[in-house]
């Protein structure tokens, strides 16, 4: 996949995550709507907890779409939905559908922006280049390397 097609599949991913969590989570929390209070109470937390977490998930995102900020931005978000996955586990919710939901929506997110991002991409590759393969299964460049 050339650049140009991964920067702006990551682009849709994104605009697809910031989508899902604006309307899914963060406006039911911030527009104190009933079902958000009564989700966080069917879940252990106490009432007016959802306002607050929802403007922390509303942060994060900011941070996840603005480029600058965008790998802060994941690893915030990563670590809210950290939380909401050991939430659920703590509720006994369903492995599959609830508990690793909050996983799901992580892999998307950071697929995401890998593909928007090369330097994220050059941190975590995927694909190696043929230069790369050739060169671990010559041991003369082993060798070399680890000097």
């Amino acid at each position: 996949m050339n650049a140009s097609a991964m920067l702006w599949t990551g682009r849709i991913l994104t605009v697809l995550f910031a989508l899902f969590m604006l309307g899914a989570s963060i406006a039911p929390k911030l527009l104190q709507m009933p079902v958000a209070e009564e989700t966080m109470a069917q879940l252990g937390w106490p009432a007016g907890y959802a306002l607050t977490i929802g403007v922390i998930e509303l942060a994060c995102l900011v941070l996840y779409l603005i480029p600058r900020t965008s790998v802060l931005g994941a690893v915030l978000m990563m670590a809210l939905l950290g939380g909401a996955m050991a939430t659920q586990i703590r509720a006994g919710s369903p492995l599959f559908t609830h508990i690793l939901f909050s996983l799901y929506l992580g892999l998307f997110m950071w697929g995401g922006l890998w593909l928007r991002d090369p330097r994220l991409r050059a941190l975590f590759p995927i694909m190696r280049d043929q230069s790369d393969a050739a060169d671990q299964e010559d041991p003369a460049a082993l060798r070399m390397s680890s000097r």
